[in-house]
């Protein structure tokens, strides 16, 4: 696993443009404000393209590689065309199952079932209703959670509705393979539940 993965707070900033298909993001590092990480659609198709401009975006595939700055792979999250439920695989740097988000039917705010490559349940992810408030349960305890509110150092980069914060608990071990659905969990909140 990446040692990036083993920091406990991450600042998130999708990139905003108009008449754009792809969704990209880039992970900072709160203390020094660099770019740790690159989150891009490098191989969107014809159709989907198209379709990203519709109200049948929240339909369309997606494939995010996360990458580190020099470009080396850290994760893959991927889903394929959906109608009503998303099932989303994660995957490591060598393309290797981690895990799979499946998307809970009829939950206010959004509610994913974090599973690993085992189909064995790790955590769970929920949202609220009322607005970009995300917490992982395991068993009454949170490992994590995502928010817009933000207030360190960072402050002046992240400042439009399109940016948040991971707070990883810092009692998950830095080498806890739950850290890279966590991460990738991230994604899936942006692109399924908030586009």
């Amino acid at each position: 696993m990446n040692p990036i993965l083993s920091k406990n707070v991450f600042l998130v900033k999708e990139h905003v443009g108009i008449f754009k298909a792809s969704n990209n993001y880039d992970i900072y590092n709160p203390e020094s404000g660099s770019v740790m990480m690159t989150c891009r659609e490098p191989n969107l198709g014809f159709f989907t393209k198209l379709f990203r401009f519709t109200d049948y975006k929240r339909m369309t595939p997606f494939h995010i590689v996360i990458s580190d700055p020099q470009g080396k792979k850290i994760l893959s999250v991927k889903r394929g065309v959906t109608l009503f439920r998303s099932d989303v695989d994660v995957f490591d740097e060598n393309e290797k199952l981690v895990g799979v988000f499946k998307q809970k039917f009829f939950s206010f705010g959004g509610k994913f079932e974090i599973h690993d490559a085992n189909d064995k349940h790790l955590c769970t992810l929920q949202g609220k209703w009322t607005g970009w408030d995300f917490k992982f349960m395991q068993q009454n305890k949170e490992l994590a959670n995502v928010s817009k509110k933000w207030a360190g150092i960072g402050k002046e980069l992240f400042t439009s509705a399109d940016n948040y914060v991971l707070n990883i608990n810092a009692s998950v071990d830095p080498e806890d393979k739950v850290r890279q659905l966590i991460l990738a969990a991230v994604m899936c909140i942006d692109m399924v539940f908030k586009e």
